[in-house]
């Protein structure tokens, strides 16, 4: 037999062994178990942009766990178990890549990602229903991650700018309209920081930039510089809110070179 097939085997007999005999396993819902995945899902996400491929390899493990058990509790209820759950994504996926399992003719990615939008279209709505293509987009995903998934969706069916300059000249564009709300003291800055935001993330997109990565990454280099600033200044017996930020910056940029 397939080892891989044993191993989803033995992780299905442990979760109705743990379904049946543990008592925290027996209270879970579909609601208790959501923080918990998103939660594990960060998880994976902090050990892909760490490059631990040994926690990566763990993260899978633990979402994989709770996809399982969202099938069984699925099943108990009469809505849906894991072969449901398994047949339907194999279905969709030989649906949505007709360049693979059809006659199909595409020239790159990008045919793939407009096929795969019109052919998701198609499934939801059906020929003769006006559906949106932005209807995918998950309404509680983050701010940021929400802007590039929405524009990605608009690109999949045409809707998009030509070239990377003309998205440069909207990010100036964008940014001469906040600065003229700033100093003119108006209500409107927040929403034209918005536009900022969301003008910088659709040129990330044109260089191929996953502008949550990004940030994070951006975010975890300043907790790293920071943390050095605070345990080099106690070590010289200083306390950082007695510096000044010219001895602070001393540090900053030894951190830097690190």
């Amino acid at each position: 037999m397939d080892e891989r097939l044993n191993a989803f085997k033995r992780l299905l007999d442990i979760m109705d062994d743990l379904r049946s005999q543990c008592p925290w396993d027996k209270k879970q819902t579909f609601e208790s178990l959501r923080h918990l995945t998103i939660e594990e899902t960060y998880e994976l996400s902090d050990a892909i942009l760490e490059g631990d491929k040994e926690e990566i390899r763990k993260e899978v493990g633990d979402l994989m766990l709770h996809l399982v058990f969202y099938a069984k509790i699925g099943s108990e209820t009469n809505d849906f178990d894991i072969t449901e759950v398994l047949n339907g994504i194999c279905e969709k996926l030989i649906n949505r890549h007709p360049h693979i399992y059809s006659d199909v003719k595409v020239a790159d990615e990008e045919e793939v990602k407009a096929n795969w939008e019109r052919i998701k279209l198609k499934e939801k709505g059906g020929k003769n229903e006006v559906r949106s293509v932005l209807e995918g987009v998950p309404a509680s995903l983050p701010s940021l991650v929400k802007a590039s998934r929405i524009q990605d969706k608009a690109r999949g069916v045409g809707f998009d700018w030509e070239r990377k300059e003309q998205v440069w000249e909207k990010v100036e564009e964008e940014i001469k309209e906040f600065k003229h709300e700033v100093d003119t003291g108006s209500s409107k800055i927040e929403a034209e920081f918005g536009d900022v935001l969301f003008s910088l993330v659709n040129y990330a997109r044109f260089l191929k930039i996953n502008p949550d990565d990004a940030l994070e990454k951006t975010n975890k280099k300043f907790i790293k510089r920071f943390q050095y600033l605070e345990s080099e200044s106690k070590k010289a017996g200083k306390d950082l809110a007695d510096m000044t930020l010219d001895e602070m910056d001393v540090y900053w940029n030894k951190a830097k070179e690190l």
